[in-house]
């Protein structure tokens, strides 16, 4: 929420809707609809609001100023087709999840080209890149570890990765979801433990490693974060 009395929610619609939770209304009070596709991810920090979406690009929402500022995100690629015309359709890797990093001054960015991206929010350049995961067919989230010095991602191999947040270099791959879609992360960092989320259908213990698991039932998994 952009603030503690308003709500916020992205939608298949292509559009992020905005209600004030101090209302008896059902209606949003402001309606985004600059995607042109669905709204995949969102994220909110102070005033800002962050969405990605499977259209490729970032949208950076100033609510004060009232401005909105995109960046496409990923490969361009074109996509040739053969009808009664030939014809060619350019489209960028769909964005599947955004964080803000917590002083707001960059944006975590995960896209179906199996590369995560930190991107600069005042000039839109990439910052840096994390790599080595599987992220090619399915919506799967990223987030940022605490004090923002780690990245953390699930993968389509089941397994979690966690980077070095200024270096890109992989810290840790842990084998968490029997080899199925890791889906989802997130991190608690009031409790300094991150938790994965993937379509196995049930918690499994993994390899012994230098974090202390903590299994919960279920499909998701609850883990310490590095030290």
């Amino acid at each position: 929420m952009a603030n503690r009395f308003v709500e916020s929610e992205g939608s298949f619609d292509t559009t992020v809707r905005l209600w004030d939770s101090k209302s008896q209304s059902t209606k949003p009070i402001q309606i985004l609809e600059d995607s042109k596709d669905s709204v995949s991810s969102l994220h909110v920090l102070g005033h800002e609001v962050v969405t990605g979406s499977v259209d490729g690009k970032m949208r950076l929402y100033d609510m004060r100023m009232g401005m909105m500022y995109a960046d496409a995100i990923g490969r361009e690629m074109t996509l040739l087709f053969f009808t009664i015309r030939r014809g060619k359709l350019n489209f960028l890797d769909p964005i599947t999840s955004v964080q803000q990093t917590n002083d707001g001054n960059a944006v975590l960015v995960s896209t179906l080209d199996s590369v995560i991206r930190l991107i600069d929010k005042s000039n839109g350049q990439m910052l840096q890149s994390y790599k080595g995961h599987t992220n090619k067919n399915y919506r799967i989230r990223s987030c940022l570890g605490p004090g923002d010095s780690v990245v953390i991602s699930g993968s389509e191999d089941g397994k979690i990765y966690a980077w070095e947040l200024f270096t890109g270099n992989v810290l840790e791959t842990l084998s968490a979801h029997n080899a199925k879609v890791a889906s989802a992360v997130a991190c608690n960092v009031i409790r300094n433990e991150f938790a994965s989320a993937g379509v196995d259908g049930k918690a499994t213990s993994p390899s012994p490693v230098d974090l202390l698991w903590l299994i919960a039932p279920g499909s998701v998994i609850v883990w310490g974060a590095p030290q």
